[in-house]
């Protein structure tokens, strides 16, 4: 599929699990041979393999040991990633070190969405300031061991965006902004918390998980800096029409028992999951009282607000607030169910949204941006999280009877892109 494309690189994750069960120790034979193939076969076909080695899967016995809110595990991460190192590391050409850590601390330990399934805001805090210090601690480990390749990190950015010309919703984008963007960029890229999001989650921690010399580990220096990008978050002050329409939109499908907007993120209803019944929390600590509006073009799987210029948004805030290392679009994509026609499948809504997202990307790389690369989510249909399988990112539909695979619309139209160089006329 990657040589049908056209494709040079090829982005994929290491399960920590299925390399070190327990996330120290042994390691898992038939999980490291895995990977070994893996990487001989892309390399094998001229693809560079762009390795991530945390992508939301901790080992069960690190989490039964408290998990990413426990220092031990930012340790554990290192050494994890210096083994890896020692079996694939010379034939690497990127590593990323973690996915989207805001996803992990905050929809894992703050709303309950995704696993742990923990609900907890000062394990929350907790979970994020470790899983930047153990980024930090696997870069100096893989520096210090050699390693020839590149070294960076993945964040999911948004641009935020206030409903209504008032001050009130401004401090929402302040807070919202805060927490999703700053709160991981400033201590990779500065060094340092910014001290406004501090003060918004004073009534949860002191930040005495912090230590001295943390963050100067932390920001230590990035090859390469990922960005996953799917749209921007619209937020407004509490009471206003706007917020009362998304509280009862929010009650009425919840009646219904299909999604729940929360805090800006759309989740599965999945009542009794957890100990005596389950219901989602905005993963926003110290800011739940904002509202969240999605008035744009919606992705209709998702609940998504498609916003290409946010993406340029995005890398030329990178470029302007920051001293960033070259910019990698490590993630961009969309759910789109598609139709089955003439032997394939088509989904003429994910092809536009591509070319709209990649004209995005030219427009900020025109303007001084440097933005290197671009990687699709997701070349197969796969397993999404809280989602499951019910919804289809992937420019390959699988067949989850069969596991035949069939290229879309969109990757025949990602084909032309790839193998031209350049976007197509529509």
């Amino acid at each position: 599929m990657l040589k049908w494309l056209g494709l040079t690189s090829y982005r994929f994750s290491v399960s920590w699990s299925r390399w070190q069960p327990d996330g120290r120790g042994a390691l898992n034979p038939r999980g490291v041979a895995f990977y070994d193939r893996l990487v001989d076969g892309l390399l094998d076909r001229g693809i560079q393999p762009w390795a991530t080695l945390y992508h939301w899967d901790l080992p069960q016995a690190l989490q039964d040991a408290g998990g990413w809110p426990e220092r031990d595990v930012a340790h554990r991460f290192a050494d994890y990633a210096v083994s890896v190192a020692d079996w694939l590391g010379d034939r690497l050409h990127t590593v990323i070190t973690l996915d989207e850590p805001w996803c992990s601390a905050f929809l894992g330990y703050a709303a309950g969405v995704h696993a742990p399934g923990i609900q907890d805001d000062e394990a929350a805090l907790r979970a994020a300031h470790h899983l930047l210090l153990g980024h930090g601690e696997a870069v100096a480990a893989l520096r210090a061991k050699g390693s020839p390749a590149r070294l960076g990190i993945t964040l999911n950015n948004h641009p935020v965006r206030r409903f209504a010309e008032r001050p009130t919703d401004l401090e929402a984008v302040r807070r919202i902004d805060g927490l999703t963007n700053r709160f991981f960029l400033d201590p990779l890229l500065r060094g340092e918390y910014p001290l406004d999001v501090v003060e918004d989650v004073a009534s949860v921690t002191d930040f005495a998980h912090v230590r001295d010399g943390d963050l100067k580990l932390a920001s230590a220096g990035l090859d390469l800096l990922g960005v996953s990008y799917y749209g921007p978050y619209v937020v407004t002050e509490p009471g206003t029409p706007e917020a009362m329409a998304v509280e009862a939109k929010a009650a009425a499908e919840a009646e219904s028992g299909r999604l729940v907007p929360v805090g800006g993120v759309t989740v599965p209803l999945r009542p009794g999951v957890l100990p005596g019944g389950w219901s989602p929390r905005s993963p926003w600590v110290g800011s739940r009282d904002v509202a969240f509006v999605v008035p744009g073009p919606v992705v209709p799987t998702a609940g998504r607000d498609v916003s290409p210029g946010g993406l340029a948004e995005v890398l030329e805030r990178l470029a302007t607030d920051y001293v960033c290392p070259p910019i990698y679009i490590t993630e961009n994509g969309a759910a789109f169910e598609g139709a089955a026609a003439g032997g394939g499948v088509n989904d003429p809504e994910r092809a536009t949204y591509l070319a709209d997202h990649l004209a995005a990307c030219l427009e900020t790389l025109e303007n001084g941006v440097d933005v290197r690369g671009y990687f699709v989510w997701s070349l197969l249909d796969d397993f999404e999280w809280a989602w499951g399988y019910t919804r289809r990112f992937g420019m390959m539909h699988v067949d989850f009877d069969t596991m035949v695979r069939t290229p879309k619309t969109s990757a025949h139209y990602f084909r032309r892109v790839v193998r031209g160089n350049a976007l197509p006329v529509r």
